[in-house]
């Protein structure tokens, strides 16, 4: 008798190997993919700038990118503790404008040297959630811990995710570029369950809609496949590291050759064995 409803994926033509440069942005969990690619000897860069949760941050960063367009000092927002990033987290911020500036420029050149030439980007797409600063009316990546009265919040339509998703995904492609997009299993619970499958609903109608872009079912492997709070951490909210390691086995059967996954292996038993003489030393 069959006690899971287990994934069964078709293998990608979008092959991933160790000469493919990969850029890896999005929620958090896209740290425990980039973290294990890395680990594996693969070519990626993943999130040099923090993680970013909503769709609409997350197309304005790579639209920025794709120009080149360093940010200025209209970028930063005062506060009462010093300047402040709102695109990113919040370890862009401090008293000194030009210090935050150097340290957001810096990390985002990352970006756009990805974007120099084709690559293939992985886009975990976490709350369809959105703060809104007064100030300056536009929607932020972090609130860096400001006063709740300086924010709006709002959930983005259906309409506005898929309008701005598609807008960067055709620059993307039109620049060689290939695009997978997942939607994280991270649970979003400031709005009850209710609200976090409205939020997480949200991304999945926008992502489908998008023709030039693949989507690989992070989301589904854990809330359908896995469906267990013994593969979840502490907090209930966020994978365990079983079930990111179940996750990866998944995206490497889909995206990775035979050939690929034997040199990632051996990566990963190089990367073991190097850690090991590092902790012993």
């Amino acid at each position: 008798m069959q006690f899971r409803t287990e994934l069964h994926l078709p293998v990608s033509s979008l092959g991933i190997d160790h000469s493919t440069p990969l850029l890896m942005l999005g929620s958090c969990f896209t740290d425990e993919v980039g973290a294990r690619l890395m680990m594996d000897g693969f070519n990626v860069t993943s999130n040099p700038l923090g993680p970013v949760y909503n769709p609409d941050t997350l197309a304005r960063i790579l639209d920025r990118a794709l120009d080149r367009r360093m940010f200025t000092p209209d970028d930063l927002v005062e506060g009462p503790r010093g300047y402040h990033c709102l695109t990113f987290a919040s370890r862009y911020s401090g008293a000194d404008a030009k210090d935050v500036l150097d340290a957001v420029n810096t990390d985002f050149v990352k970006v756009a040297d990805a974007l120099a030439a084709p690559a293939t980007l992985i886009l975990t797409l976490g709350s369809a959630y959105v703060f809104t600063h007064i100030g300056s009316g536009e929607i932020v990546g972090n609130c860096h811990k400001l006063p709740a009265s300086a924010f709006t919040r709002r959930r983005l339509s259906v309409d506005e995710v898929t309008a701005r998703l598609r807008s960067v995904v055709t620059r993307l492609t039109d620049a060689g570029h290939s695009v997978i997009f997942t939607v994280s299993p991270i649970r979003h619970l400031a709005d009850g369950l209710h609200g976090n499958t409205l939020s997480k609903s949200t991304l999945h109608l926008a992502v489908d809609s998008i023709d030039k872009a693949e989507y690989f079912p992070a989301y589904e492997a854990l809330m359908d496949d896995l469906r267990d709070y013994r593969f979840y951490a502490a907090d209930m909210k966020h994978p365990s590291e079983v079930a990111v390691d179940y996750i990866y086995g998944l995206f490497a059967d889909v995206y990775f050759s035979k050939a690929t996954s034997a040199a990632a292996a051996e990566a990963r038993a190089r990367f073991k064995r190097n850690n090991h003489r590092q902790i012993l030393s």
